[in-house]
């Protein structure tokens, strides 16, 4: 008569040495470890794209309308085109287009006292969306419009405010290049709000006025824009707004997604989930090697008892499935702890930022951490899957044990 799989197993496992315990009990832990730092990666891989995508969304939309200009960069100034509000109203119209605000950029030079900073003035008019940028001011707050002329007031950042040794309210003397040879114009303007985003790029390159101000300078028509800027609802889907958007506008204008605006910005973020797939890797080849490790141990410490289950009839694949069950439990149990580790963790980061960061080399001064339930099952599902199908292998020596000689091994 045959042993039964359960009889065998109780056989093989109901009485653990006090070795036996203390391995499964190092690959509990090595697999939690294991699956712990798999969940931070991931959460900390998503949280800083997320973080440093929506300050450049914040600060720049998500789609840039102006007129075509070959070679065109970032700071580049726009060509100027008469604003369409019927235009504007068609493009509101499009499901997943939130806002739509007209801009214009020139190239300026701020002065205070004995300090200079080079700058692009960034001209919005009285129909701006301040929304999007409130969360950066520091102190102050956006500029105030007046009905007759410009707005006589500027936003700049804590670092060029730092340079320049101003503070809130305080005037500064800015100066307009005017290009083809004529001189700087100057105007003075007082700060009435003071902002940081932490990314250099922007806080050491943008300040904000009023777009009248741009339209005066560059002798343009009332009316006229440098360009329009669009946020949408979903980030992710800003081509196929783009492209629908591209079909209600004229063709003299120009449709560009930030992302092919600054591409290397983007690209730096996409290299993070090359960063997070060679963690997971990592993470994962050592949860198999530590299992592996684990099941031969105990194999070869029950190779008198495999010895016995086998003489009294058990067959080499059911002795198998008894240990790869067994390293089952010892992955599940890991991946339950792991679980509790990571998320853990994770929800702690999310509640006390104890975890900074240097703003000079990550844009952020805490470490932005963010976490999808499907994203901790694929990891618990994949590790699980992969350490039992690996584990077949080694308990392939299994077979290679003779009843008579297992019985005499001690």
């Amino acid at each position: 008569m045959r042993l039964s799989f359960l009889v065998a197993r109780r056989i093989a496992f109901n009485r653990s040495s006090s070795f036996s315990r203390f391995i499964i009990n190092i690959a509990v832990l090595a697999t939690a470890i294991s699956v712990a730092v798999m969940i931070l990666a991931i959460a900390l891989v998503n949280g800083f794209q997320q973080t440093i995508q929506q300050k450049i969304f914040s600060f720049w939309g998500h789609i840039h309308i102006t007129q075509y200009q070959p070679n065109a960069g970032p700071l580049t100034e726009q060509i100027p085109f008469q604003g369409d509000t019927a235009m504007v109203d068609r493009l509101k119209k499009i499901k997943g287009i939130n806002t739509v605000n007209a801009y214009a950029t020139k190239s300026a030079i701020l002065k205070a006292e004995k300090d200079i900073e080079g700058v692009i003035f960034k001209g919005v008019d009285r129909q701006y969306n301040w929304q999007h940028l409130q969360q950066f001011f520091v102190e102050g707050g956006p500029i105030h419009y007046k009905d007759s002329s410009y707005a006589p007031e500027i936003v700049i950042s804590v670092s060029l405010a730092k340079e320049l040794r101003v503070k809130l309210h305080d005037p500064l003397i800015v100066y307009f290049i005017q290009g083809n040879g004529q001189a700087p114009r100057a105007r003075k303007l007082t700060i009435s709000g003071i902002y940081k985003t932490s990314i250099e790029e922007y806080d050491k390159t943008y300040v904000i006025g009023d777009l009248e101000l741009v339209r005066k300078l560059n002798n343009w028509q009332p009316g006229d824009v440098g360009g329009y800027e669009m946020f949408v609802d979903d980030y992710k889907k800003m081509n196929e707004i783009s492209i629908e958007a591209d079909a209600v506008m004229p063709d003299k204008l120009f449709i560009r997604t930030i992302k092919e605006i600054y591409p290397n910005v983007f690209d730096w973020l996409q290299l993070q989930n090359q960063n997070e797939i060679i963690i997971l890797i990592i993470m994962t080849i050592v949860a198999i090697i530590n299992m592996i490790t684990a099941i031969l141990i105990l194999i070869l410490e029950r190779t008198n008892m495999i010895g016995i289950i086998k003489a009294l009839g058990m067959r080499n694949w059911n002795i198998q499935k008894i240990f790869i069950y067994q390293a089952g439990y010892i992955v599940l149990a890991g991946l339950i702890l792991g679980d509790i580790l990571g998320i853990g963790i994770v929800a702690l980061q999310q509640k006390t930022g104890f975890f900074k960061l240097s703003e000079e080399s990550y844009y952020m001064s805490v470490a932005a951490v963010s976490l999808h339930w499907w994203e901790v099952l694929l990891i618990n599902a994949g590790t699980f899957i992969i350490c039992l199908l690996v584990l077949i292998v080694p308990s392939m020596v299994i077979r290679r044990i003779t009843p008579m000689k297992a019985i005499q091994f001690k």
